[in-house]
């Protein structure tokens, strides 16, 4: 289970922090700051003071200023003069034990906290206070300067997680030690590390040998797409010893990262079964996948060899990492193999299983109790609750008799939002994954920036206490299409600071123009560090950063002249309160741009809120946002838009206009 030092200054929101012009880039955005004028100097004479139950935290702060500062600050139990100063605090325990003080004052700085875990996070607000050249590996030239500043933080949620797929591409252990060092950096908590599929298994097992001498190969690869004939033409290779990960999971440990690792099955178990054919349904030789998508081969649920080999499997991997929770995949079994076998329909009728759906449930729940034997719980997706959420893939079979074990902690990640619902009410904790907001190998054009910012986790619908159930998120770095760390990069970076602020940030804090602001010093961060970063995607607008706004209206080219034109639109009904409004233009098709200069609310025919600034909308699209305040909503009236337009070299333009209305 994942189980006073006061300022004369004003608390700010998120937008309100950054807009003060403090020298601040903190991501995630605190619960609470306060700023002031003044700043504390970090030099050769500042001594970090720091508990023996600090000592990680205190040394994670020494060794990450010493490269780029050229300072080997000595760490003290106790000192006079300028000071950094660790402390545990168990006043501070409302905060939890992720929570954390940071004052920075003209003597020095203080972080407070209940727990190591927060003391660490208070340092790393720290760093991100000093100048983005803090995270170079050698000496620069700068002023290590920290505002005057008060904050008091705790997370959101208690999970706050990043996968990596490496079943499909190998990265290796450089590369997962320099994502956790990010994920640090950004607060989140939950290494989640897919280990096994039909592309490879890379964990090593001293019982199954065979699971990486045979399992972690695997001849050619799929490239192109997923309907794709074509294939790399190149054998490709990699596993993890268990030395080497204890060797990450330590590293993990002190940045205060649990690591999940997902042992998949039923399904996607191609490769330990092209290993050990007898954990197969039809017991007969395979070969490692080297194409991806949904595969047939599944291990045998009536075989009680298969679930000794499953509980000897999870000895050694349990004796690796400490999580208290095992992630089992359980996502899109095929049940082919199971329809035609002799020993599942014996199984089914000597366990009185009406569904193929219910034999997986049996599976889960046989799993769950191996893993629980060992004082751990499991965590599947969501398939694990025996519904349907493919469609043909197995149309109407469905979990008629069996019902999974409440400590099973469900991954939500396909299908309704009732579905998750049920999950809740059934007294599940859950992970809110939703693929179509939080998969980072889908492109830019389905999950963009801002779409990832704006994703909450909390589904619409449930009681206060039902929410409480709803643990946290993850973002999920699925591997088929990312074969180099260059191109996994570009599909991780700038998502995952989005992830990160949704995870810990109070919902009211956040602020999409804050939050890119902030991005500044990130994104000059990540090039100090050689990080491949999609480079547009803080200052590019498109389309599908307005994916939560409602159409109103449109324009046509019979609307369009070359000179400057006034052309009165519609409003849907859309001003019912009084607030800020977001009104913007979306270029569609055509062969020419529109370019606006003012928008104007009108109420019965007379502008009451105006917002004048020069907008193209075209294939690119530039400050097509306009921001219309209504301080009071008339009783009756008739509300329209009207707006100054021209074509853009022409007049074949079509577009739509749409409104986010004011919370």
């Amino acid at each position: 289970m994942i189980k006073k030092t006061v300022f004369s200054c004003l608390v700010f929101t998120a937008s309100a922090f950054v807009s003060a012009g403090e020298p601040c880039s903190i991501i995630p955005m605190p619960a609470q700051v306060a700023v002031k004028q003044g700043h504390f100097t970090i030099s050769q004479d500042t001594v970090i003071v720091a508990p023996e139950s600090l000592a990680t935290e205190a040394a994670a702060l020494r060794d990450r200023l010493a490269p780029a500062t050229g300072l080997n600050l000595e760490i003290k139990g106790q000192a006079a003069g300028p000071q950094i100063k660790l402390a545990l605090d168990k006043s501070l325990r409302e905060l939890g034990r992720e929570g954390y003080r940071l004052d920075v004052v003209e003597k020095g700085i203080v972080i407070r906290a209940a727990d190591p875990a927060g003391a660490f996070y208070g340092v790393m607000s720290l760093l991100q206070l000093l100048p983005a050249e803090v995270v170079s590996k050698q000496a620069v030239e700068a002023k290590w300067e920290v505002p005057f500043v008060s904050i008091q933080d705790k997370p959101r949620f208690a999970w706050r997680a990043f996968m990596l797929d490496e079943a499909r591409y190998f990265k290796g252990e450089q590369e997962v030690l320099k994502l956790i060092d990010q994920m640090a950096a950004l607060k989140m908590n939950v290494f989640h590390w897919h280990l096994t599929d039909d592309q490879g298994w890379r964990i090593e097992i001293k019982k199954y040998p065979k699971l990486t001498s045979v399992g972690s190969k695997r001849k050619d690869t799929q490239i192109g797409g997923w309907n794709s004939k074509n294939y790399s033409g190149e054998p490709h290779e990699g596993y993890y010893t268990q030395e080497q990960i204890k060797k990450i999971v330590a590293y993990a440990q002190d940045r205060h990262i649990t690591i999940v690792p997902e042992i998949g099955m039923p399904g996607h178990a191609q490769a330990a079964i092209a290993a050990y054919p007898w954990l197969g349904t039809k017991n007969e030789e395979v070969e490692v996948s080297t194409r991806f998508g949904k595969h047939f081969h599944t291990y045998n649920p009536a075989s009680d060899k298969v679930y000794q080999a499953m509980y000897d499997i999870f000895d050694e991997v349990i004796a690796l990492f400490p999580s208290p929770i095992i992630h089992i995949g359980g996502d899109e079994v095929r049940y082919d193999h199971w329809k035609e076998s002799e020993e599942v329909k014996a199984l089914m009728k000597r366990e009185k299983l009406k569904t193929n759906a219910d034999v997986q449930i049996y599976f889960t729940n046989r799993i769950a109790k191996i893993v629980e034997s060992k004082k751990r719980n499991i965590m599947g997706w969501n398939e694990i609750m025996g519904v349907n959420v493919h469609g043909g893939l197995n149309a109407g079979d469905e979990a008629e008799a069996a019902k999974l074990s409440p400590d099973t902690v469900v991954h939500f990640w396909k299908g309704s939002m009732e579905l998750a619902k049920q999950a809740v009410k059934d007294g599940h904790r859950i992970v809110n994954s939703v693929h179509s907001s939080t998969y980072l190998d889908y492109g830019y054009g389905s999950i963009s920036l801002q779409k990832a910012y704006s994703f909450d986790p909390v589904i619409k619908g449930l009681t206060k206490d039902e929410e409480k159930n709803i643990i946290g998120t993850g973002c999920q770095m699925w591997g088929e299409w990312i074969p180099t760390v260059e191109r996994m990069e570009q599909q991780i970076y700038p998502r995952l600071a989005a992830y990160a602020e949704v995870g810990w940030t109070p919902l009211e804090q956040k602020d999409y123009a804050s939050f890119k602001e902030r991005m500044k010093g990130q994104l000059k961060r990540w090039d100090l560090q050689g990080i491949h970063y999609a480079k547009d995607q803080v200052a590019k607008i498109s389309k599908e950063d307005f994916f939560n706004h409602v159409k109103i209206d449109e324009w046509k080219p019979a609307q369009v002249t070359e000179e400057w034109k006034e052309v009165e639109f519609q409003t849907a009904g859309q001003f019912k309160n009084a607030g800020v409004y977001e009104v913007v233009f979306l270029y569609e098709k055509g062969l020419h741009a529109l370019e606006v200069s003012e928008v104007s609310l009108c109420e019965d025919g007379k502008a009451v809120s105006v917002d004048k600034h020069n907008a193209f909308s075209g294939g690119q699209l530039k400050d097509i946002v306009y921001k219309l305040k209504l301080e009071k909503v008339k009783p009756g009236a008739s509300y329209t838009l009207r707006a100054k337009i021209k074509g853009s070299g022409g007049t074949d333009s079509l577009g739509v206009i749409k409104i986010r209305a004011a919370e």
